[in-house]
């Protein structure tokens, strides 16, 4: 028997949306459903309703079989269609409960949902942080605790996945700037890249908030009214600082270097 969620944020309408989703996962993975849990903002803090997703990890037992997958996509699409503003900001993974241990990019690829699209993924060094947050601020929708499945993260760890993740996801970017055009892309990349910086320096994991404030006392000043703007950055205003967010692309990539 299922126990009750507990729906841990102080959001009415994150918590419906959580409910929601936690009722058709279970009814749509049937035996193989474990848990719903938080990562992100939400289970780390400093999530802001106006600019913030909703980070969510369901765990599976064993890798689902394609019927499954299937069922899974067209219930995020059932969600989605429902018009919701949060449901398009759900963003997350369905993970099987033996591969949560440790970070490893030759898992298979896992049904994954960002950007109200659905769609098979494979581990990028982004879950490193990931399984840090769920293991250090572990949020329970429903199910049995994670945090012994999950191996601790060092300091050296986390270093080395902000690397990965500046060379593979961040770098390409100097040549092809085009998704910093997208709405809301510029201000997500420069708060992304002060938390990137953070971490190379510290070895540790804050909120981008708090590594904005960080930067804002740390680096150079020429960049603190583009961070600044990015703070202060809400669903629905301009991003268009588009060759500034480059520049300072360029400046975090090349302290990689050093």
């Amino acid at each position: 028997m299922f126990e009750q969620p507990s729906f841990p944020t102080s959001y009415p309408e994150v918590n419906a949306v959580l409910e929601d989703l936690l009722k058709r996962a279970r009814k749509g993975l049937g035996d193989r459903f474990v848990g719903l849990y938080l990562y992100g903002s939400l289970a780390a803090g400093d999530f802001i309703p106006d600019r913030s997703d909703i980070d969510f990890v369901v765990v599976t037992e064993g890798s689902l079989p394609k019927a499954r997958v299937t069922a899974l996509r067209d219930m995020h699409e059932s969600l989605w269609e429902d018009g919701s503003y949060w449901a398009q900001r759900l963003e997350g993974a369905y993970i099987p409960k033996v591969e949560l241990r440790r970070h490893d990019p030759a898992y298979p690829p896992r049904p994954t949902v960002n950007e109200g699209h659905f769609y098979l993924a494979g581990e990028d060094a982004d879950w490193v942080f990931h399984r840090y947050v769920l293991r250090e601020h572990e949020t329970i929708v429903a199910g049995p605790s994670i945090r012994d499945r999950i191996d601790p993260i060092g300091p050296k760890e986390l270093q080395e996945a902000t690397r990965d993740l500046l060379e593979q996801w961040w770098r390409p970017m100097l040549a092809d700037s085009k998704r910093l055009h997208d709405p809301g892309y510029a201000p997500y990349a420069v708060l992304s890249l002060c938390r990137a910086l953070y971490t190379l320096e510290h070895g540790a994991i804050v909120s981008k908030t708090q590594a904005a404030k960080w930067a804002l006392s740390t680096i150079d000043g020429s960049w603190h009214d583009l961070i600044r703007w990015a703070l202060a950055w809400r669903n629905g205003r301009s991003s268009d600082r588009i060759k500034e967010t480059w520049e300072f692309l360029r400046y975090a990539v090349e302290r990689v270097e050093e």
